[in-house]
Formats: C-alpha cells, sequence, structure tokens
C-alpha cells in the first residue's frame, strides 16, 4: 500500500507587461497602451473518490503549472496559464516537507471535492499603460511577471474510518473484524498477518460505522520499529478506539499498557482518544476458567473491560452495540464544543523598501518595483525619469539621500541598473 509520498511542485509564472504606443492613423499622440500579462496558474490538490492510492506518483513526482502569456499592444492583456489539478484520495493530509513554519500542514482532505492549492502562480506584470501620469505620459517602462511558488509536498493517506481496532500482533484483531462486518481479511495464526489496514462496515441496529482493523505493533512502534508509523498514522483520524487484548497473554494489563504508551509517544491527541477495552479469546479453555482474575485485574487499573470471542462471536454484538453508543456520545459532545469561529484580521504590512550596498553599486529591493525592465535604447538618464515618480512614491529617493549617494554612483533595481 502506496500511503505516503513527496512530490514538487511549481506554479506558473505571470506573464510581461508589454511596452506599445498607440499608432493609428489620424490619432496623434496615442500614448502607451501596453497590456497587461496574464497571471501564471496554480497547482492545486483535490479529492477525487475515483482515486484509491498515491500509486501513481512513484513515477511521477513534478507537477507544473501554466505560465502566463506576455501583454500585447492595444491594451491586450495576456491569457492565464491553466492551473495543474492533482487528484488524491479521501483522507489525504497533504502538508509542506521539512516546513520552515511552525505547523507545515497545509490540508486534510477528508471529502472528495476538498481542494487545496499548494503552489499559486505568479502575477502578470503591468504593462506601461498602468504607468502613464500627468508628469510621466509616455511611459517606457513595464512589469516583468512573478515566478511561481515551488515547493516540496508530502503526501500522506489517513483511512477514513469512524472505529480503529488496536493491539498487540497476534491478539485477534482480523478475527473481529471478519465477525463484526462482511470484511474479509486475512487470518492466520502467526503475528503480523494483516499487513496493512484492512476496512468494513459494522450494522449495529440501525447504526452504521467503519471499523478499521490497524496492523499490530511492538514496543518502540512509535520509534518505527515492526509496522511502526504505518500503523499509528492511520490511527489518527479515527474517533474512537476499540483496544483487543490477547486474554491468553500472561500478563494482559500490561500487554493495554504498553499499547497505549506507544501511542502517546507517538502522539499525545493520539493516547488521549475514547477507547473501549475488550479481552479476547474467551473460547479457549484457560481463557475462560481465569475470567474473574482478568476483570479483577483490569478493574484494579480503573478499566471497565468486555470478555469476548471474535472466533465464535461471542459478545460481539453487545461490543458493536457499546461502541456506535459511544461514536453516538462523541458526536454530541463534538458538536456541544464546536463555537462559531470568529473573524481574524490579520493587515499584511506594507512593502517596505531596503537599500544595501554590493562594493560600489547601491541596489534597491522593492517588491514589485524589483521587476521593472526598460525599452530598448532607453538611456541612463530617461530610465531614472521613467523612475523616479514611482521611487518617490515609495520612499526610496528620500533612503538613498540618507544612506549618502551621490550624483555619479552606481544604482541597480533587479536588472536595471543606471548611473545617479
Amino acid at each position: 500500500m502506496i500511503d505516503r509520498s513527496v512530490i514538487q511542485v511549481k506554479g506558473g509564472k505571470g506573464g510581461d507587461g508589454a511596452i506599445s504606443f498607440r499608432h493609428e492613423k489620424f490619432v496623434p499622440y496615442g500614448g502607451p497602451d501596453g497590456g497587461d500579462g496574464g497571471s501564471g496558474g496554480s497547482v492545486i490538490i483535490r479529492a477525487d473518490s475515483s482515486v484509491d492510492s498515491l500509486q501513481k506518483f512513484r513515477h511521477k513526482r513534478r507537477y507544473l503549472a501554466g505560465d502566463g502569456k506576455n501583454g500585447q499592444g492595444q491594451k491586450k492583456h495576456g491569457g492565464n496559464g491553466a492551473d495543474a489539478i492533482i487528484t488524491v484520495p479521501p483522507g489525504t493530509i497533504v502538508s509542506y516537507q521539512n516546513a520552515v513554519e511552525e505547523n507545515g500542514l497545509v490540508a486534510d482532505l477528508e471529502k472528495p471535492g476538498d481542494a487545496v492549492v499548494v503552489a499559486r502562480g505568479g502575477k502578470g506584470g503591468a504593462g506601461n499603460a498602468r504607468f502613464a501620469s500627468a508628469i510621466n505620459q509616455a511611459p517606457r517602462i513595464a512589469q516583468r511577471g512573478e515566478p511561481g511558488e515551488e515547493k516540496a509536498v508530502l503526501l500522506e493517506l489517513r483511512l477514513i474510518a469512524d472505529v480503529g481496532i488496536i493491539g498487540l500482533p497476534n491478539a485477534g484483531k482480523s478475527t473481529l473484524l471478519a465477525a463484526a462486518s462482511a470484511a474479509h481479511p486475512e487470518i492466520a495464526s502467526y503475528p503480523f498477518t494483516t499487513r496493512e489496514p484492512v476496512l468494513g462496515v459494522v450494522e449495529a441496529g440501525k447504526k452504521t460505522f467503519v471499523l478499521a482493523e490497524i496492523p499490530g505493533l511492538i514496543a518502540d512502534a512509535h520509534l518505527g520499529r515492526g509496522l511502526g508509523h504505518d500503523f499509528l498514522r492511520h490511527s489518527l483520524r479515527t474517533r474512537m478506539l476499540v483496544h483487543l487484548v490477547d486474554g491468553s497473554s500472561a500478563a494482559p494489563v500490561e500487554n493495554m499498557i504498553q499499547v497505549n504508551n506507544e501511542l502517546s509517544l507517538f502522539d499525545t491527541a493520539l493516547g488521549k482518544k475514547p477507547q473501549l477495552v475488550a479481552v479476547n479469546k474467551l473460547d479457549l479453555p484457560e481463557v475462560a476458567a481465569r475470567q474473574g482474575e482478568i476483570k479483577e485485574a483490569f478493574r484494579q487499573a480503573g478499566v471497565n473491560v468486555r470478555l469476548i470471542s471474535a472466533a465464535t462471536g461471542k459478545g460481539v454484538d453487545k461490543l458493536m452495540a457499546e461502541v456506535a453508543a459511544k461514536l453516538e456520545q462523541i458526536g454530541r459532545e463534538r458538536e456541544e464544543e464546536r463555537e462559531v469561529p470568529r473573524k481574524v484580521f490579520r493587515p499584511q504590512p506594507r512593502d517596505a523598501s531596503r537599500i544595501r550596498k554590493e562594493g560600489d553599486i547601491f541596489v534597491i529591493t522593492v517588491p514589485g518595483l524589483e521587476r521593472m525592465m526598460a525599452a530598448r535604447g532607453v538611456t541612463a538618464a530617461e530610465l531614472r525619469a521613467q523612475l523616479k515618480n514611482r521611487l518617490v512614491r515609495s520612499g526610496v529617493i528620500k533612503e538613498l539621500e540618507k544612506v549618502g549617494i551621490r550624483r555619479g554612483d552606481k544604482v541597480r533595481l533587479g536588472e536595471l541598473e543606471w548611473e545617479w
């Protein structure tokens, strides 16, 4: 089962703005008419019920969105780039790999149709028609398109199940799933028979829920031993757990504690999930003979335990009815806790200019202005005149004067360079 994959995604580059002037017969002083570049396409990941695994990402790992088209004369704007749509199975967790942010999680695509943008396309550049003003009536500058975002995205498929059956290897989880639902997991007497999670639908009275058999784990599974994270990751999405304990074990309470410790060490939220504990293999004479001893041991540990036989079906229906009732209670509690989220406004900081010196060149870094480009044949004096209004409005002129720029010094803005 391929349930974890890393892909590279990149949004499309925005189209460049056009530098153009209107040339029509009988229309003197036509003025600038360069159109804007189109925006680059974005990379979107969408949950689709027709997809059931992450297998395809073994062969294709790089996804690119379309670039925006360049602007043209007559104020013709360039077309937007095509989005790249990546389909994944419902239940896929999307996160940025090696995220510097405090939380790399991007989205939980739980239902078909859920979607998230993982790499945005760059904005298109403004054409020279955008820079016309009363002072600068014939601008010969425009903007280049922004590059698209590029990210490494981690996809993790986690089962969508209401209840997970957990326990040590050979506790009888497969047998319980088969007894409670129409699922047909592989059943054998040796540990680790189940190599990947198996789902089944349970009908308990008028209620139905999805039950998942989660592969067994051993000590230090949270560190990756045994089936390790393959087990623990799939337990995270379930609403509650059925903890199955082998009644033929010499120390069933210690077995339960060992499994719960692994859950907590992997994720504290997983260790706090609601559980129903059931001791299996009541059909074995040695287990039936020590029923009272087992119940007393769990009572002293503060656990209300159920004794069942998954092989004969004894106690299974009653256990599933308890599970259905517990799920209903959990649903009511979540509804009561749910609050209407308040809208939080987070004002974005204004684009702040920054000036640094590289050798004898003053380098200007101003978002938006760095993408400026000039028409062919524009002299340094013309270029400064074209940019002057923009530099004044952004406060760059004052900052340059503060850091001691003098006539004749070289200035660089993006790919443009001229003499002050």
